[in-house]
């Protein structure tokens, strides 16, 4: 056989062949309950106009309420990943300055580095009253700050009377003025998994974002944005805009964000997620293989996501977990959670009923 020969039938080979084993099909049952998750797709709320106010959330709080999660987790990174991170700014440094909260006060405040303050929080929960002090629940927050945990500092907040939500305790009035301000902010972390998690009792979310597969800008930045810009110029692109903008639209009518969330969480949506962006980014033709490259970015996170997410399985079996991610996601984190043995999925589309 010729070389050529040779290369032909390994790249058919390699083409058809398909692993006979498949984790997806061997989920147990487990012994006890199993592991459930329902990943809700969504729309980051600081993207929405000015007319959208927090009470058009309820419908969908109430829908999630119900569904009865004994744990939440967000798209946000973990303080000891911003950490991580921080370590190393000639790659990161655009992402710690983007997406990790300052953690210089509250360290101050509480003499605690974030993997120390970590380490603390867990100590702390590990040993939790049933019926926690006003100060107890203030000492938590202002550790969780120090740990870069922002969204269950608040989740603290809110598991507080009006009147104790004050400073003391090692919460700083800096810190205190800071909590106040995320009860206010306009963020899917703050308004719907901080706000439900203190509606069913919980004492803290879960951060299981990733972007350790973020890179510094290239070179070449003008030449890969043309690239990609060009493969987003497709049917199904526009078709998703118009989606979009029909449903911003109606933002104002009853129901109108609910609804935004039901088409968002619709089955047939990840696909044309797929068509608008990934899909096209694949076959995008240049030859520094820009398309490629951003299409093994997306999944490298999502993977990563995916793993942070049964790690936080793994601590309680039996797990109710409600994850919160950005819609482009969901079809992602979705097909790669299926394929743990011990995970079983929620239909987002009828819960959202």
């Amino acid at each position: 056989m010729t070389l050529a020969g040779a290369a032909a039938t390994s790249a058919t080979a390699t083409g058809d062949y398909r692993p006979a084993f498949r984790p997806d099909q061997l989920k147990g049952p487990p012994a006890g309950a199993p592991n459930e998750v329902l990943v809700l797709g969504t729309v980051h709320l600081s993207g929405l106009g000015d007319s959208f106010r927090a009470a058009q959330l309820s419908p969908l709080l109430d829908r999630l309420a119900r569904w009865q999660p004994t744990a939440i987790a967000t798209e946000s990174l973990s303080g000891l990943q911003c950490d991580s991170l921080r370590r190393y700014p000639a790659r990161y440094a655009d992402t710690v300055e983007s997406y990790c909260p300052d953690t210089g006060p509250a360290a101050a405040a509480a003499g605690l580095d974030v993997p120390a303050a970590t380490a603390e929080v867990e100590r702390l929960l590990a040993a939790w009253p049933a019926k926690p002090t006003a100060g107890q629940r203030r000492h938590l927050a202002a550790i969780l700050l120090a740990a870069g945990e922002p969204a269950s500092a608040l989740v603290q907040w809110l598991r507080l009377p009006t009147a104790e939500q004050r400073a003391g305790d090692g919460l700083t009035a800096d810190l205190a003025t800071t909590l106040a301000a995320l009860k206010g902010r306009r963020n899917e972390n703050y308004w719907v998994a901080a706000v439900l998690a203190a509606r069913l009792g919980h004492e803290r979310l879960w951060s299981i974002d990733d972007h350790s597969a973020d890179t510094p800008e290239p070179t070449d930045r003008a030449a890969a944005e043309a690239a990609i810009m060009r493969a987003w110029d497709n049917p199904a692109a526009k078709a998703q805009r118009a989606q979009d903008q029909q449903h911003e639209g109606r933002l104002t009518q009853p129901d109108g964000l609910l609804a935004m969330y039901r088409a968002l969480n619709d089955p047939q949506t990840p696909t044309l997620a797929y068509k608008a962006d990934f899909g096209a980014a694949l076959v995008e033709p240049s030859p520094q293989g820009f398309g490629r490259r951003y299409v093994g970015y997306w999944e490298t996170r999502n993977l990563r996501m995916v793993a942070n997410i049964r790690d936080v399985l793994a601590r309680q079996p039996g797990t109710r977990l409600l994850t919160i991610v950005g819609a482009s996601h969901k079809g992602y984190v979705d097909a790669y959670l299926n394929l743990m043995h011990d995970v079983r999925l929620a239909d987002a589309a009828a819960v959202l009923r």
